[in-house]
């Protein structure tokens, strides 16, 4: 007999637009927000309109309001989720705002879930919504948009320090985007696997060419066109370096204009709302993980909160990786997904397709909320597809944190899942000692070259080992074309020696040892 305050998704909405395609409306975040919101209510069916029915409103966080440095050109809300709420009619006792992180929207569903189930709430709605590409049509068009409103009432703003993912060396280095980052746990992950650089750049697009095939089915993607391995590496005009071995293609799509909404609430609120029982997907298993810096870690190249909360996930579900019918893997870069493949013993032939959206770099990056995509496609899917499972990993930071949600169809009560021992398995491993102000040899442990908007070489960063076994971090110095070009050369740069001079307060520097 199932427990009526076992929670179900019983909506799901998403919506995009973009300049130029019919029914554009320059709409910014809150409206997608709102469009996707509006889509979820109508997507549960329910005799009558549910909007009254929602007492909590959770969203993720825009670009815009994750980083303060990035703050929109047009303005934004006060209190984001508020502003969503007003719009679909709804008028929640409680709004929550959360913190940044690819990771956050399967960390709300599984967070939300626990709070129904514990007679918390009713009804809950979860949003997210970006418009990145409207701002920057906007901005070079020469438009204006009027995106700042204040609305009334609390919200729970839970923005934390996003500076917290990153090393004070890497910050020193200037290492604290993306792509660097990333980059270096490839390359090393590379060096782990013995593979030269040819063969693992056709492996990464190997990896990602499916995707593009699974977003161009997609009508809610930023690019629908079906890319070959071959086209997604080649180095092109239209297709730059960004930073070594990444080109455009593969790396995470952030100008777009997407939303996307969940809706929950309990089975015995769902029945007497009188939603559809076809309409309900059951959370089975989650679990989320944190890892340490990206110095810190063991094997530069791996992912172990990824991997000890999938797999805790999947044994809350009370299944194996092998009865999983579906995936969406979050895949800002290919490590990203790479690396949780490898971990959780999916093969590289394994049929089964590793999104449902098209991924990051196809379907679009919708910045922190890009998951809500993921588990709203997730749930459309296994609708289809009944009694199936169906896995979401969500990734947030530099391969820093990692949620995870199973779902299916399958009735199910529901039974929380303890993610303190996953964390203490992380921690129990012991951290690399990361030496601040390095003097002398190393060996070359990772390394990437960041590219310029004109695709040309512009820095390049290395990690290597000391004598002592202890990590450094370095750059190239300035105008040092001739280590530049060394990484360029046919010769494979992985465990060459390097010279290592200290920085003080500025970046270490570097060249190849004689």
């Amino acid at each position: 007999m199932l427990e009526t305050a076992t929670p179900v998704i019983v909506g799901v909405g998403q919506f995009a637009e973009a300049p130029g395609l019919p029914g554009y409306g320059a709409r910014g975040p809150v409206e997608i927000a709102a469009e996707a919101a509006r889509a979820a209510l109508a997507d549960a069916r329910a005799p009558r309109p549910l909007a009254a029915e929602i007492d909590v409103v959770a969203t993720t966080r825009t670009f815009h309001d994750s980083v303060p440095i990035l703050a929109s050109p047009f303005g934004t809300s006060n209190n984001f989720p508020r502003a969503i709420a007003a719009r679909v009619g709804a008028a929640p006792r409680r709004a929550i705002w959360e913190d940044a992180g690819g990771n956050t929207p399967q960390d709300l569903v599984s967070e939300m879930s626990e709070l129904l189930h514990a007679g918390g709430a009713r009804m809950v709605l979860l949003a997210g919504g970006e418009a990145v590409s409207t701002a920057r049509h906007l901005q070079t068009t020469g438009g204006r948009a009027a995106w700042s409103e204040t609305i009334d009432g609390d919200v729970e703003d839970r923005l934390g320090d996003i500076a917290k993912m990153v090393s004070e060396a890497e910050i020193r280095h200037r290492i604290y985007t993306p792509a660097p980052s990333y980059a270096l746990a490839e390359h090393a992950r590379r060096g782990r696997l013995g593979l030269g650089r040819a063969a693992y750049a056709r492996a990464m697009g190997e990896l990602f060419a499916p995707f593009t095939a699974v977003a161009a089915r997609n009508p809610h993607a930023a690019v629908r066109r079906v890319h070959s391995a071959a086209e997604l590496m080649e180095v092109t005009e239209r297709n730059r370096m960004i930073a070594d071995p990444y080109p455009r293609r593969v790396v995470a799509r952030d100008q777009t204009n997407q939303g996307a909404a969940v809706l929950l609430t309990t089975i015995g609120a769902a029945r007497a709302l009188g939603i559809p029982e076809g309409r309900w997907v059951y959370l089975h298993g989650y679990a989320r993980a944190a890892e340490r810096p990206l110095l810190e870690r063991a094997d530069l190249g791996g992912f172990p909160a990824a991997e000890l909360a999938g797999r805790a996930a999947l044994a809350g579900a009370g299944i194996g990786v092998a009865d999983v019918g579906f995936f969406d893997l979050y895949s800002c870069f290919p490590i990203a997904v790479s690396s949780v493949r490898d971990a959780l013993g999916i093969a590289a032939g394994d049929p089964r397709e590793l999104t449902v959206t098209g991924g990051l770099p196809f379907f679009g990056g919708p910045g922190n909320n890009y998951s809500m995509h993921a588990i709203a496609s997730m749930v459309e899917v296994l609708r289809v597809h009944p009694g199936t499972w169906g896995f979401v990993g969500a990734n947030g930071g530099m391969l820093s944190k990692y949620s995870v949600g199973v779902y299916s169809t399958r009735p199910r009560s529901f039974a929380i899942c303890d993610s303190g021992p996953v964390q203490a398995a992380v921690e129990a491993r012991a951290p690399v000692v990361v030496t601040a102000q390095p003097h002398g040899r190393a060996t070359l442990e990772s390394f990437t070259v960041v590219h310029g908007k004109d695709g040309r070489p512009a820095v390049g960063v290395a990690v290597g080992r000391l004598p002592d076994g202890s990590r450094c971090m370095a750059t190239t110095g300035k105008g040092d074309a001739a280590t530049l070009a060394r990484f360029a050369g046919a010769a494979d740069p992985l465990g060459a020696a390097i010279e290592v001079t200290p920085g003080g307060a500025a970046a270490n520097r570097f060249v190849f040892a004689a």
